[in-house]
């Protein structure tokens, strides 16, 4: 099992019982180009990463089948949806509600202005991606969050600004 480098990529150091699929300069470029637009046609990916549509198509459904792609879907304002208000709530649940951890998050990840969760290694479990109507809205979740009986406390930060950046490729 060799260390695999790649243009597009970085260094990678081999993985035993590795399950991911094996991705190539070709598969980079496709999976760069949709990041961008996961709306643009076929012909023109094909045209952009230099393979016939009908290559550019299977190798696509290939990312897609294998889980690489995990789906295609709206980035979506929240302000433009009356939710201009974001935060990040780290929450900490107690020791003794760690057997409760994925009743916690399927608990709270439909709730309104919840956008994403995730479980974290470190001092907190969870951190919250909220888009908040108002001050309120926020208020009123991180009180909801801090009265319930697994949780041990919340730290809530504001987001002033939020770039994306390119995915780890």
């Amino acid at each position: 099992m060799e260390a695999e480098y790649s243009l597009i990529g970085a260094y990678r150091p081999p993985v035993p019982n590795d399950r991911r699929p094996v991705l190539d300069d070709v598969d980079r470029k496709l999976l760069l180009v949709l990041q961008r637009d996961g709306r643009v046609s076929n012909a023109a990916l094909a045209q952009e990463v230099g393979l016939a549509p009908s290559t550019v198509h299977t190798r696509v459904r290939r990312l897609v089948d294998t889980g690489v792609v995990r789906g295609f879907f709206a980035d979506v304002d929240p302000a433009a949806v009356g939710r201009p208000l974001r935060a990040m709530i780290s929450v900490t649940l107690r020791s003794t509600a760690r057997h409760r951890i994925r009743q916690f998050v399927e608990s709270v990840i439909d709730l309104p202005p919840v956008i994403d969760a995730y479980f974290l290694a470190g001092g907190d479990d969870y951190l919250l991606h909220i888009a908040a109507i108002d001050t309120d809205d926020l208020r009123h979740l991180v009180e909801y969050l801090s009265a319930r009986e697994e949780v041990a406390g919340t730290n809530t930060s504001l987001v002033f600004e939020h770039v994306r950046g390119s995915a780890p490729l």
